[in-house]
């Protein structure tokens, strides 16, 4: 996060008025549920903020395993377990997508050199570089 393009040139600062404190709660299988209790800035509870659960697992891909985040909305550690299950799946199937998706926008942004193919389809002018733009 701290290299994102959004990141540079900014320093990073947490707010005191959002923070929460966290819990892990984990099945060792499957993978871990993170309750978010909202504090103030001297860490006590802080009520005008809702409890926030936060599932994480992840999915084995070519390049190697891929976390997958996602939100549960629940008002129980219990109801976060049930539902997490169901919501890892839809987590995990926009992350498919997604990646997809990315595949097929790198595979369409190669570009054919300056000045198109000769006809006859003789060599590629441009030394037979792929030019990325």
């Amino acid at each position: 996060m701290a290299n994102s393009p959004e990141m540079r040139g900014v320093e990073p600062k947490i707010d005191p008025a959002s923070l929460y404190l966290e819990e892990v709660f984990t099945d060792r299988r499957i993978g871990t549920i993170r309750r978010l209790t909202p504090v103030t800035k001297e860490g006590k509870p802080d009520a005008k903020r809702p409890l926030l659960y936060v599932g994480e697992t992840q999915i084995v891909t070519p390049v190697g395993t891929l976390p997958i985040v996602f939100e549960i909305e629940a008002a129980s550690l219990e109801e976060a377990a049930l539902k997490f299950g169901p919501n890892a799946k839809d987590a995990i199937e926009r992350a498919v997508k997604e990646l997809q998706e990315m595949r097929r926008q790198a595979a369409s942004s190669i570009v054919i050199p300056q000045g198109g193919l000769p006809p006859g389809g003789g060599g590629v002018p441009g030394g037979g570089r792929i030019q990325m733009p």
